[in-house]
């Protein structure tokens, strides 16, 4: 059984930059994208630069609430830190799990990546093993 992404209102100055960040996606995300898309990661879909929570995230898998962000470099400045750390908690109360990777992880080793997501969720979901997801 799937759960339904609840719909929220989102400014349409969001919606644009998400547009135009679909539009403009690093070799980092433009990788990561090729490997899920089209349910190719065990029949779990992916969207990608979604609004959620006032955020724009990088790629969510609206069924199992799972939100994959690729962060480069700057990221890892103080002053990113201090906002990533109050985004990923404002998603997390919002309902979401956030998972981060950096670009140099995706770049480098895509399918660890891919199986770090795949532990995820199943972790997740009591019960439940890789080979049974949802399609």
């Amino acid at each position: 059984m799937s759960r339904a992404v609840p719909h929220e209102i989102v400014p349409l100055k969001n919606r644009r930059n998400a547009r135009g960040m679909r539009k403009a996606m690093t070799e980092a995300e433009l990788k990561f994208w090729n490997a899920v898309r089209a349910h190719r990661l065990m029949g779990l879909g992916f969207r990608r630069q979604m609004p959620i929570a006032g955020y724009i995230v990088d790629f969510v898998c609206p069924v199992q609430r799972l939100i994959v962000e690729i962060d480069g470099s700057q990221h890892g400045e103080d002053g990113a830190v201090t906002r990533d750390a109050v985004r990923t908690r404002v998603l997390e109360d919002a309902g979401w799990t956030v998972v981060r990777f950096w670009n140099d992880d995706v770049l480098g080793d895509i399918d660890g990546v891919c199986s770090h997501i795949l532990a995820v969720v199943e972790e997740r979901r009591p019960g439940a093993s890789i080979d049974n997801l949802e399609r």
